[in-house]
This record gives structure tokens, C-alpha cells and sequence, in this order.
């Protein structure tokens, strides 16, 4: 008995001389509810498939609240191996010199597989250097599309296999879907910013600022408040006093998705990493996918939206070990089974063409009408200066601007084009504090 006592207490000792041998990875997210389990999953997955690493994941809040508690925990030498970080905060993460180890020398360093070419040009443009070096690690890309209810449309006398291709079919749609009775609006949208201005701008394939957007020079300014936008944000305050359009808040605009869930609007707006969320939530209706609408009098429109979410930035400040093991959970994460099974869960893009193709391969695109929606925009045409995505400093807070000036719109103190002057003049105040800054 005692020297069974004995051999499983041995066993037990070398068993937790293993855990705690095993090099811990930190890293603070921003994915909470079915998102952040299913991270969870994927952090599991990669601890068990070895032993020389530990990844421990914690969630820091929203994305703006994850990148300011890293950078707090950077000053205090406190800070994590890994931070996600959202696509607008690119521009201050390049600035934060001394502060970043570039995802590109990190696995050379490590002598980890990585081939920057098997990712998706549209997904990895947005995070390289002006040398095509990759910075950040895409993880969570994204881009907005439009999602519709196919009752409420049938109901309505319109084509529920036909989503609306134009601004033009949005307003006639929703008279008719409303004169029928059939909603009591016609579309809501999450993310102002990034649907109705900033990717409204790529897909009409107009600037939203000088210098290719700022990814050539943080001496940038802001330049989407030319006529097709100050048209489009004075049709949504018509549409909006007409009850065609209802507003669905600031930032993410957390009230749209209600809205459109209990049938109340039939038309919505916003990621495509929406879509778990609306499948889930669509309980009493079938759902309807379709590209972004463009006005149809606007040359080369529709050119390719432009992506959202956020990539994996790595602090520096650790040892060489916590790299290798970076390095090596950075390669699980883009292999093509985690990322088409991330994708196929969360709407995501998939970050890679392999995952994409596997896919294909599984009839998973077939199976789920709709799913390869954001794929086909952000890939619809070769992105051009003006729709490669845009990097500005202090951009975080220029967000909060175009949502005040929005709401100052819709508020009647405002004119579309005040708003949108207002806008960049704040912005580019903004731009330039930033640039002044990282001289």
C-alpha cells in the first residue's frame, strides 16, 4: 500500500513538474460571449496538442479597452506576449517604437514555418510595412455585409432570393416592405464608421484620405467629405425622418441587431462576423445575404470593401523562449483546419487560402448559402489606393468623432455637410497631435 502511495505520488509530482515546466504565452483579447468560448476552445486545443508551451488567454474587455490596458501594462513592464488589437489602432501600434516585435522577424527569429504569401493579399496589405513586411498576425478579419429577412420580404412582394444590389433598391425596398406592412422599418446598420462611412468610401472606390489613406506618411489628412458621401449621409437623415432607416447607436451600434432580430427592420448592416449571432438569433425567419449596396450613378462602384476586426501584436519584453512558443502557437493558429473551423463558426474570413479551400473541399460554402459573402466583396476587385483600408493615428478617437457628428445630423443641428467638414477637421487636429507625437 505504501509503495503504491509512494509511485502515485511520484507520478503525480512528475506530472506537475511537466505543467510547470511548460513556457506560459499571455495573451489579452477582446472576443467575449460565444466568440471568446470558442477562443477558449481554440487555446485548449493548441495546450494539449503539446507540451512545451501553455498559452493562457484573458479577455481585457472591448478592443478599445484591450489596447489601452496593454499599452498601461507596457509602461509598467507588466504588459502580455500577445494583444489583439483592432485594425483602427494599426497606425498607434506602428508608432509605439521599441514597444513591438514584428510578426515577420519574430518567426525568422524563431525559425518557425511562416510564409507571408499563403494569407490572403486583402487581409494581410492592412497590417504590413511599406516594404510588404507582415507587423501583426491576422486573426479576426472581417468585413460588413448585408443581411436581410426573406419572410418579411415574400411578405412585402419582393423576391426573398434577391437581395438589394444598390442604395436606389434599399429605399424602393423599403417603401414597399413598409407600405405592406410587412415591417415597421426598412434597415438598420451596426458601425457608422466603418459600414456607412469609411467602407462606403472603399466601395465606391473614393479616398478617405491623402497618402493612400496615411499608409504612406502619418502627416495625413482626412478626405471623406466629398459629394457621394455628403449625398449618402443626407439620405440617411431623410431616410431616417421618414422611417425607412433606424439608427442603431454609436460605436458598433449595439441597438441595431435587436432591431433587426425581432423583426422590426428588415434589412441590417454590419460584419460579416455577425452571422453566427444572426443565425442564432434568427428564430422565426430565414435569413438572407447580400454584398453591400452602392449607388449606381458612382463610376467603379463596386470596387472591394475593406476589412475589420483585429490581428495578434507581439510586445516585446520577454525571453527567447516565450517567442519560440509564440511563434509556434502563431503557426497552429494559421493552419488550415483552425482557421476554416474558426471561419465557419464566427463569419470571420478565413485568413489563409488554404482555408478557404478546405472549405470548398468540405461543401461548407454549398451547405450555408450566403457564408462566402464577405469573401466575394473583399475580393471583388484588386483593392486600389483608395480601397486597401486606411491607417491614421489616433484613429480610435476619430471614430468617437464621426459618431457625434452623426448624431448631431440626425439631431437636425446639422447639415450632412457640416457634419462630415466637422469631422475631418477634428480628425485631421487629431491626425496631426499623433504625428507631432511620433517625430
Amino acid at each position: 500500500m505504501f509503495k503504491k502511495l509512494t509511485l502515485a505520488a511520484a507520478a503525480l509530482a512528475l506530472s506537475a513538474s511537466s505543467s510547470f515546466a511548460a513556457t506560459q504565452i499571455t495573451w489579452w483579447h477582446a472576443m467575449g460571449g460565444e466568440l471568446g468560448k470558442k477562443l477558449d476552445e481554440i487555446v485548449a486545443n493548441y495546450n494539449k496538442s503539446q507540451d512545451k508551451y501553455q498559452v493562457v488567454a484573458s479577455y481585457k474587455g472591448s478592443y478599445a479597452e484591450t489596447m489601452t490596458a496593454a499599452i498601461a501594462a507596457f509602461r509598467a513592464k507588466q504588459q502580455p506576449d500577445i494583444v489583439q488589437v483592432f485594425e483602427v489602432g494599426t497606425g498607434t501600434m506602428m508608432a509605439a517604437k521599441g514597444a513591438v516585435y514584428p510578426v515577420y522577424q519574430l518567426m525568422k527569429d524563431a525559425g518557425a514555418q511562416f510564409d507571408p504569401k499563403a494569407y490572403l493579399p486583402a487581409v494581410v496589405g492592412y497590417y504590413t510595412d511599406t516594404q510588404g513586411n507582415m507587423l501583426s498576425m491576422p486573426f479576426n478579419s472581417s468585413t460588413p455585409i448585408l443581411y436581410y429577412n426573406k419572410n418579411v420580404f415574400k411578405k412585402a412582394g419582393l423576391d426573398p432570393n434577391v437581395a438589394p444590389k444598390t442604395w436606389e433598391d434599399v429605399e424602393s425596398f423599403s417603401k414597399k416592405i413598409m407600405a405592406s406592412g410587412a415591417a415597421k422599418c426598412g434597415f438598420t446598420t451596426g458601425w457608422i464608421s466603418w459600414v456607412q462611412l469609411e467602407n462606403f468610401s472603399a466601395w465606391h472606390n473614393l479616398p478617405i484620405g491623402t497618402n493612400e489613406n496615411g499608409f504612406g506618411s502619418v502627416d495625413s489628412k482626412l478626405s471623406f467629405n466629398g459629394p457621394t458621401q455628403i449625398k449618402h449621409w443626407e439620405n440617411l437623415k431623410k431616410w431616417q425622418t421618414e422611417g425607412l432607416f433606424q439608427y442603431g447607436g454609436p460605436e458598433g451600434g449595439n441597438d441595431a441587431p435587436p432591431k433587426f432580430y425581432s423583426q422590426e427592420c428588415a434589412m441590417y448592416m454590419n460584419s460579416s462576423s455577425s452571422r453566427a449571432g444572426v443565425v442564432n438569433n434568427a428564430k422565426d425567419f430565414e435569413v438572407g445575404y447580400g454584398m453591400l449596396p452602392y449607388y449606381a450613378d458612382v463610376k467603379g462602384a463596386p470596387q472591394n470593401s475593406i476589412i475589420g476586426g483585429a490581428t495578434l501584436w507581439v510586445l516585446k519584453g520577454h525571453d527567447a523562449e516565450e517567442y519560440k512558443g509564440v511563434a509556434d502557437f502563431f503557426r497552429y493558429l494559421s493552419t488550415a483546419e483552425v482557421q476554416a473551423d474558426w471561419h465557419q463558426f464566427s463569419g470571420y474570413l478565413p485568413i489563409t487560402q488554404a482555408a478557404y479551400e478546405l472549405g470548398q473541399k468540405q461543401g461548407y460554402y454549398e451547405k450555408n448559402p450566403g457564408s462566402d459573402v464577405g469573401i466575394k466583396e473583399i475580393t471583388l476587385n484588386a483593392p486600389t489606393s483608395n480601397s486597401k483600408g486606411l491607417r491614421f493615428g489616433n484613429y480610435v478617437q476619430i471614430r468617437k468623432v464621426i459618431d457625434e457628428e452623426f448624431q448631431a445630423l440626425l439631431g437636425g443641428k446639422k447639415s450632412a455637410k457640416e457634419a462630415l467638414d466637422a469631422v475631418v477637421e477634428r480628425g485631421d487636429k487629431l491626425i496631426a497631435e499623433f504625428a507631432a507625437s511620433n517625430k
